[in-house]
């Protein structure tokens, strides 16, 4: 069986890629334009790495049994096109996974915030307890090799469901293929707005999941969530509905923050319909520390502390800052975020930021001119963003060199320091970087 990869150089991509390549008798090839670690350390030590960069269509033969489109690639990728011509199959990358395991017990976490989390949790719980899963979860996890596993002999699956766009030739939300039986929706915070220019059609999205699942499916949701409530009182009658809230029970746990419970009822809602019993769930997770680059712990020195976190969106901001800022309530809490996505750096969007910061000592909020420039978007100003963050403690950088001056500038005692981002602050080691400062 011969798959060839267009675009393999993402995240999840090139851990489909290592996943199909060690099922046996599959052979991967791919291609990219660029790609970047960890992505090019994991594929050449793979075997996987393009020889050559760019776009290849001689490549794309007859004897290619299909093709796997990554959504980095163009309607009009010279690969896709031969692929195309030749009629070779093509799948998205949801649609694969689906493939894989439609004769499988699937469970997919959605929502605009904590599904990866709230995945890892399922997954770690599963694993500790002997239970074989397949998976793709959006980070790397603890005691796991890789993001994306298919097997022959798991009977259970468990995705992250992603409302983002399938493919360059796919409009539709990743997480509508995946059909599960147990499904989680996290809550509803509107995202993406170069995709769902209007909320409603965001909310409308998470609705036809809701529709996607198999017969008789299981619908865990956070009830104090008001546009959940409404598409749970709409589903199909055959559809279990299970409502959740945070977790309050005694059991020691190594995460902290509302979200975080939150999403361990959820998680834990989850495991119950495989038939893990609560007490064997909450057993196994107290020694769960979180997925990678979500509300991490970096480091510690003498009273300060260090975490990084991948939030970008204002639901996902909102709540990192105010769960160190409980956790950590008699340290300053210096906390700096960049806006990197396309949503976040759209000036339509910008007013959704409104007081995600607001328990901040000190606020920084960092953007590069340049990227909003390679995304063909129109120009903010630092001082727009200002506004839209709507509180006196914001200060807003475009220049990586000057952010980095200010937070050295930063005393650090008894503090909290709190770096988040889907980016690096234009090359910033992150980690590196916090530990500087907290040691002084």
């Amino acid at each position: 069986m011969r798959i060839h990869f267009i675009a393999i150089g993402g995240a999840a991509m090139h851990n489909l890629a290592l996943a199909v390549a060690s099922k046996k008798g599959y052979l991967v090839t791919g291609s990219d334009d660029e790609i970047f670690d960890p992505a090019l350390t994991h594929l050449r030590e793979a075997g996987l790495l393009p020889d050559q960069m760019g776009w290849h269509p001689e490549r794309i033969t007859p004897d290619i049994d299909a093709i796997i489109l990554g959504m980095h690639a163009r309607q009009d990728n010279p690969e896709l096109l031969r692929a195309r011509e030749l009629g070779i199959r093509i799948y998205s990358f949801p649609e694969y996974l689906y493939e894989q395991t439609k004769d499988k017990t699937r469970i997919v976490v959605g929502g605009s915030h904590g599904k990866t989390t709230t995945t890892s949790m399922i997954l770690y719980a599963m694993q500790r307890l002997g239970i074989e899963a397949d998976y793709m979860v959006g980070a790397q996890i603890e005691g796991f090799e890789r993001m994306v596993r298919l097997s022959d002999s798991a009977k259970i699956a468990v995705f992250e469901g992603d409302e983002y766009l399938t493919s360059p030739l796919d409009r539709r939300s990743k997480f509508l293929w995946y059909h599960p039986h147990v499904a989680i929706l996290t809550g509803i915070a509107w995202d993406h707005i170069n995709v769902f220019p209007v909320f409603a059609d965001y909310v409308d999205t998470f609705r036809q999941f809701v529709d996607s699942f198999e017969p008789n499916g299981k619908f865990i949701y956070y009830e104090g969530d008001e546009n959940l409530r409404k598409i749970a009182a709409g589903a199909r009658q055959d559809i279990t509905r299970l409502p959740y809230h945070e977790y309050e029970g005694n059991a020691a746990m190594s995460i902290f923050g509302r979200h975080n419970m939150q999403n361990l009822q959820a998680a834990c809602l989850a495991c119950q319909q495989i038939g893990i019993c609560p007490e064997d769930f909450y057993r196994e997770i107290a020694s769960f520390h979180g997925a990678s680059n979500r509300l991490e712990w970096v480091g510690e020195c003498g009273n300060n502390v260090a975490y990084k976190d991948f939030a970008h969106s204002p639901s996902k901001l909102r709540a990192t800052v105010n769960a160190v800022k409980e956790h950590y309530p008699d340290k300053k809490l210096v906390a700096c975020m960049e806006l990197h996505t396309f949503s976040s750096l759209m000036a339509d969007f910008l007013p959704q930021y409104k007081n995600c910061m607001q328990d901040a000592d000190v606020a920084l909020v960092y953007f590069n001119p340049k990227v909003i420039e390679h995304k063909r978007l129109t120009p903010i100003t630092p001082e727009q963003v200002r506004q839209a963050f709507a509180t006196d403690n914001v200060e807003v950088f475009t220049s990586s060199p000057q952010l980095q001056e200010r937070l050295r500038q930063e005393t650090y005692d008894n503090t909290a320091l709190l770096m988040m981002s889907s980016g690096t602050f234009d090359g910033i080691d992150i980690p590196a970087f916090e530990k500087e400062l907290i040691h002084g």
